[in-house]
């Protein structure tokens, strides 16, 4: 199958490598064309713009930052809405709004293009692995008719309703993370300042009852001073803010994730480290990391 791929990122290319794989042929666009030539080096071919890429590929999956940069990708003056044509498949892996899934949802019907917000989570281990966990919204039948491409990139999919419940399930589980990345922090703080030998109690708590995802994949990453992004911190505190819009629209109180969120806003916008992982929260508590 022709798949397009829009947004080269951390772990755009990995599902792109996966996607190649599996013998697909992968055609890719990316705001800057450089960030794109690990993808071009797997076997990805380039294409100038998202609106070329609607004419040139049956399905065509987007990986970006933020919402806006959503909205340009489907309704830019060189858009996918531009040239999608009735029976394309548009499939958005962006952690993004709800609202703005229902909104190219509802645009796609329109044009007869078959639309799915799959936001993903599992950092860039899961999309290097291919075995990244997906939440699914839009048309069940249109989910159906390409369970097997998720396949070639992800362990688990799971279908959760129609347009934005892919993302209100990501944002369920972007909730959740809130609470094991600042558990994790706050545990290893702890543990240095009693002088525990913290690599053997990454070991042991990864062994007992507190084994989580962050702990498992991030802790190691901190005692290495190693913060590269499997997931960008900036990107992290966007979740967080679209999880709490939501949160606030239901008449929900999350003091677990706006403390999260606040905690990440020191980090990004008060401290610049936007571009760093996740797992520079620690450096909150330790400057010298």
């Amino acid at each position: 199958m022709k798949i397009g791929f829009i947004g080269t990122g951390v772990m755009g290319t990995g599902v792109i490598k996966n996607l190649l794989k599996h013998n697909h042929e992968v055609m890719v666009f990316n705001r800057t064309k450089n960030h794109a030539q690990e993808a071009i080096d797997a076997g990805a071919s380039w294409i100038d713009s998202p609106a070329q890429l609607a004419q040139e590929a049956n399905l065509i999956f987007t990986m970006v930052g933020f919402p806006a940069d959503v909205e340009e990708v489907y309704f830019g003056k060189n858009g996918l809405f531009k040239t999608a044509h009735a029976g394309q498949f548009l499939i958005d892996m962006t952690t993004s709004k709800p609202s703005l899934a229902k909104k190219i949802g509802h645009v796609g019907e329109e044009k007869g293009v078959h639309i799915l917000d799959a936001p993903v989570s599992g950092g860039d281990i899961g999309a290097k692995n291919g075995t990244l966990t997906v939440f699914v919204g839009g048309k069940k039948s249109d989910y159906e008719q390409i369970a097997d491409i998720f396949a070639s990139f992800s362990k688990v999919v799971n279908y959760f309703g129609d347009y934005g419940s892919g993302q209100h399930a990501k944002m369920a589980n972007q909730i959740m993370i809130a609470g094991t990345m600042t558990g994790m922090v706050e545990m290893l703080v702890y543990a240095k300042a009693a002088h525990l030998n913290l690599e053997q109690i990454l070991k042991a708590v990864q062994g007992g009852s507190a084994e989580n995802f962050s702990l498992g994949s991030y802790g190691p990453r901190i005692l290495k001073h190693d913060f590269t992004p499997g997931f960008f911190a900036k990107h992290f505190l966007k979740d967080l803010r679209i999880a709490l819009d939501e949160a606030d629209e239901m008449n929900l109180d999350l003091p677990g994730t706006r403390l999260a969120k606040r905690l990440y806003e020191e980090l990004v916008d008060d401290n610049g480290l936007g571009n760093d992982g996740t797992q520079a929260l620690i450096k909150l508590w330790w400057h010298d990391a």
